[in-house]
């Protein structure tokens, strides 16, 4: 029998991580993920999949050179995805400092250990498109210049170049896919797709609960995050490595996005919604729209799945945990947090 093709994702408790190891094992790999402390982590994404027994874990802090150095020699992986860091574009405002260590030095501890033992491993880096910055009309592409407007956008920045230096330097297959908005039942209730697709379910279960929101006039390119996930895989399938932004190259404004959701459980969104300024943010891209031509000449890859189906996918999903978080409420029992 022929061994296994081991890959290992970092930060494989996320959204994306659960998505690719479900991909990943489709595909016939060893699954290795990793978190800062494996044995606490309760890996709640790879259980909702149906797949946490099929995949090893193991602690590994990125910040710390010596961990990724035991990690990468243990487990001998032939790709390495890296997906971990500080998550929240609101957080890093509270926490920058958190933000680019854990980004920018996890990802160059990455690079320099696959130097140090092997260049034939193949590293995909988690890329942003919040690296742009404002682009106003003007839809991103890979040859488009960063202009980062928050610590999170700055610290993925770092790590793009971090990615390009070692490519160009020592011969490195490395790669960022620059990633636009893509979200999934996965996505916690700190993003503000989910926190809106579940209050609008909430309420049309019977809450009494409004919603409040910063800006609605902001616009994003939101996709669906399996079919991401494959994107991901793709470009360590090439021949040479090349950045990609991933996107479905439609851009919506928020407002369309809360309308939608409001409307997939028969609600009009204006009679349950409030503007609340105290949830703006000190910097904010006003518009964010990509040029996604180059991932679909050359890998192949195009995105199916538009706003609209992004919310009924993640309505679908809500509506159950929404029915039940309200019975347990009505029986006083502590409901999901999350």
């Amino acid at each position: 029998m022929t061994t296994p093709r081991t890959a290992l994702i970092c930060g494989i408790s996320g959204q994306d991580g659960a998505y690719l190891a479900q991909l990943l094992l489709q595909k016939g790999y060893r699954v290795v993920g990793t978190s800062r402390d494996a044995q606490m982590s309760r890996f709640e994404n790879l259980a909702r999949l149906g797949i946490r027994e099929a995949i090893e874990t193991a602690s590994m802090a990125l910040n710390d050179f010596r961990s990724v150095l035991q990690v990468l020699a243990k487990y001998q992986p032939v790709e390495v995805y890296n997906l971990a860091g500080q998550s929240s574009v609101g957080l890093s405002f509270e926490q920058p400092v958190e933000t680019l260590e854990s980004i920018s030095i996890g990802t160059l501890n990455l690079l320099e250990g696959i130097r140090f033992l092997n260049k034939d491993i193949r590293l995909y880096n988690a890329g942003s498109s919040e690296c742009f910055g404002d682009t106003g009309d003007t839809p991103a592409n890979e040859q488009t210049p960063f202009r980062p407007r928050s610590p999170y956008a700055v610290a993925k920045a770092a790590a793009h170049w971090e990615i390009a230096n070692y490519r160009e330097a020592y011969g490195l297959f490395a790669c960022s896919g620059i990633l636009f908005n893509h979200e999934s039942p996965l996505r916690p209730e700190r993003f503000v797709t989910q926190k809106i697709v579940r209050a609008a379910c909430r309420i049309a279960a019977g809450g009494n609960e409004r919603l409040s929101l910063g800006r609605l006039d902001i616009q994003r390119d939101w996709g669906w995050a399996p079919e991401y996930v494959e994107a991901m895989w793709q470009m360590l399938q090439q021949t040479q490595p090349e950045d990609f932004v991933i996107a479905t190259g439609e851009t919506h404004a928020l407002q369309d996005f809360v309308a939608e959701a409001f409307a997939s459980v028969n609600l009009d969104w204006r009679n349950h919604v409030d503007t609340d300024p105290a949830l703006m943010r000190p910097a904010d891209l006003s518009i964010s729209r990509a040029d996604p031509s180059f991932a679909r000449a050359k890998l192949g890859w195009q995105a199916q799945t538009r706003m609209a189906g992004v919310v009924k996918k993640m309505a679908e999903a809500a509506k159950v945990n929404a029915s039940d978080s309200l019975s347990e409420a009505a029986m006083g029992l502590p409901g999901d947090t999350a």
